[in-house]
């Protein structure tokens, strides 16, 4: 393990903005368009940012301050930062090996990974990387025989968080995504392959690792698929829509702390809390299923201000900075999620990425609290900008 007190980044790409530009020269134009798109026109993805960035915070230049601690307690673990990695489907395709160079550098700065159902590495082998420390998020299976032996795999494998994702109930439409083949069934167009073999680093890492699978999934797939039966074969293993009880369900049989991933209205968290859940994230998929919904700033607000004291109130969806981690907190969660930036991170610097990403946001949120006269994270709230003059 790394000395997670000695934080360093590679200073040519001090924002995710650099890093998403680096990953866009490195990869092929479908998996960059796989990771960076949204919905329909794209409204809620840019929203998402937009509305994040203009929550204002007040510094508080005189008072007594002695340093800046990023530790945050969840779920009776310490974390040494209030942000995870949200888990994000297909990220071998995005850089090869993606999941596991992201898992091992969370398990070296002490921050959560969260493993996807249908991303390209094995709840086994995530476990072993992290020594025991990764979420799951579960995709809903249709079969109850494929959902309880997830179940049981993730609780083998030591997963202290079990993840349901409810805001899938179908396939986003996502136009980039159609035009490149990444629908499904997926397939490789002339195009796509002209694009493979303009990056040759990513194709050789590609065929060092090999073709990325739905690696969870294995033990559950019929060998020799070809892409056609393969995308029936996803549409028939999952029910995609979740309700009350199937949840109810999930919570009889999972011991440990069991979140609810998607949420975006009051009402759904109320739900979540009749339930007996520990957790919610608010979350609209990053941008990538409801273009007509709300970014997740606000309803994470309004949830975390009626809530916050029965249930924990975590967000995902448009953070893309140590300031934005600071904005989230101080309007309301308790935790913190990004996706989009550690791909951008690997896919732009490989192996090294995921440590240069987690450093690079501890030291600008660190830098914030510094700036702002905050010790601790929970604190944040207090340097919030009064809401009656937060967009004046």
């Amino acid at each position: 393990m790394r000395n997670r007190n000695q934080i360093s980044f590679n200073p040519k790409y001090p924002t995710i903005a650099d890093l998403r530009t680096k990953a866009k020269k490195r990869i092929p134009r479908f998996a960059f368009e796989y990771l960076d798109g949204g919905c329909n026109d794209e409204i809620n993805l840019d929203k998402n940012i937009r509305e994040i960035q203009k929550v204002e915070l007040l510094p508080r230049y005189l008072d007594a301050f002695k340093e800046a601690d990023l530790t945050t307690e969840l779920f009776g673990e310490v974390y040494d930062a209030p942000f995870g990695i949200a888990p994000v489907g297909l990220q071998g395709l995005m850089w090869p090996n993606s999941a596991e160079i992201l898992a091992k550098a969370a398990a070296e700065h002490g921050i959560p990974f969260v493993l996807s159902t249908v991303t390209t590495s094995s709840i086994e082998r995530i476990s072993e990387i992290t020594e025991g420390n990764t979420w799951f998020q579960l995709y809903h299976p249709t079969k109850k025989t494929v959902r309880n032996d997830l179940i049981k795999r993730a609780q083998v494998a030591g997963c202290p968080v079990l993840v349901l994702l409810c805001d899938t109930p179908v396939f986003g439409f996502r136009p980039k995504e159609i035009k490149n083949g990444l629908s499904m069934p997926p397939k490789m167009s002339l195009s796509n392959i002209a694009q493979i073999l303009g990056k040759p680093k990513w194709a050789i890492e590609t065929l060092r690792h090999g073709q990325p699978n739905f690696e969870v999934l294995k033990p559950y797939m019929p060998k020799g698929l070809n892409l056609k039966q393969l995308g029936q074969f996803m549409d028939q293993t999952f029910s995609k829509r979740m309700d009350m009880d199937k949840i109810a369900a999930i919570r009889d049989l999972w011991k440990g702390k069991l979140v609810l991933k998607g949420v975006a209205t009051e009402a759904d968290a109320e739900k979540a809390i009749s339930l007996g859940l520990d957790g919610i994230v608010v979350s609209n998929h990053g941008g990538r299923q409801l273009d007509a919904a709300e970014s997740s700033i606000d309803p994470m607000s309004r949830i975390s201000d009626k809530y916050g004291t029965n249930i924990t109130v975590m967000m995902d969806s448009g953070i893309r900075s140590g300031p934005d981690i600071a904005r989230s907190l101080a309007k309301g969660a308790q935790f913190t999620f990004l996706g989009r930036s550690f791909m951008y991170g690997t896919a732009a610097l490989g192996h090294t990425g995921g440590d240069h990403t987690i450093s690079l946001l501890k030291v600008q949120l660190k830098q914030v609290m510094e700036q702002l006269g905050c010790n601790y994270t929970s604190e944040l709230p207090h340097f919030l900008k009064p809401v009656s003059n937060q967009y004046n």
